[in-house]
């Protein structure tokens, strides 16, 4: 069963995203796309789509220092152990809050309005499932494990696991004594990695760094005036700069 847990499903989930995306990218070029709903209704989405992005966007770098920079690499910038530990509680529960929040209130959307709802696919749904579980179980493995002057040292338990499975050295081992809690946020955190590629999460691979070098987009009104008299021409028109 560890070796299930910890070796095999981590390669599986890293797999299934990466053929996926290969997958997605050669086959559904024009379905890689949040598929928006914003025409269906944009006073909820208005506030909560940011809420969760931003909020996302900070749990994900907190994983990332959090897993991937040694603690050694802290320490030589003088962040102790308790200052990371206060930053990564109070840091990491406001953005899980807000995460929260912002999917909470995507999800009220999609099940409340109709036409958004009748835009949601069953892959949507799997998705909404296994993300919610995913950050609502995170947020509960750090709150029951940790207090305001200690919490439990993952450092020293999942990001040396998480780093020898990206060294291709896995270390199961290293899970053996890591809090059940913990264990089940990363089994769903890795059933959600291997979903990304067929959900609308995949649009986040596509980042638009085409948008800062396209020309602009100007929209005019036809000028009643210049139009009297003749009659309109088919096609677009000439304006003037």
């Amino acid at each position: 069963m560890s070796n299930l847990l910890w070796v095999a499903l981590p390669y599986l989930a890293i797999l299934s995203l990466i053929a996926g995306l290969v997958w997605r990218y050669r086959y559904d070029t024009f379905g890689w796309t949040t598929r928006s709903s914003q025409l269906h209704e944009s006073r909820l989405l208005r506030w909560a789509s940011p809420a969760f992005h931003y909020g996302i966007l900070f749990v994900l770098a907190g994983h990332l220092v959090g897993l991937l920079i040694p603690g050694t690499w802290t320490d030589e910038v003088h962040v102790s152990e308790h200052v990371y530990h206060e930053f990564s509680l109070f840091g990491g529960t406001a953005a899980g809050v807000l995460t929260v929040v912002g999917i909470a209130a995507l999800v009220w959307r999609r099940r409340t309005k109709g036409p958004v709802f009748l835009a949601t696919t069953r892959n949507d749904k799997l998705m909404y499932v296994f993300l919610l579980a995913s950050i609502a179980m995170g947020m509960w493995a750090k709150l029951t494990n940790s207090s305001i002057s200690h919490g439990y040292n993952y450092r020293g338990t999942i990001a040396l696991w998480v780093r020898s499975i990206l060294s291709f050295n896995p270390q199961p081992h290293r899970m053996s004594d890591v809090p059940t809690t913990y264990q089940v946020h990363i089994v769903i955190g890795l059933l959600l990695i291997a979903l990304v590629p067929y959900t609308r999460l995949v649009h986040m691979f596509a980042a638009p760094v085409q948008y800062l070098f396209r020309p602009y987009l100007v929209y005019r009104s036809r000028d009643p005036k210049a139009l009297a008299g003749r009659k309109p021409r088919r096609g677009w028109e000439e304006v003037g700069s």
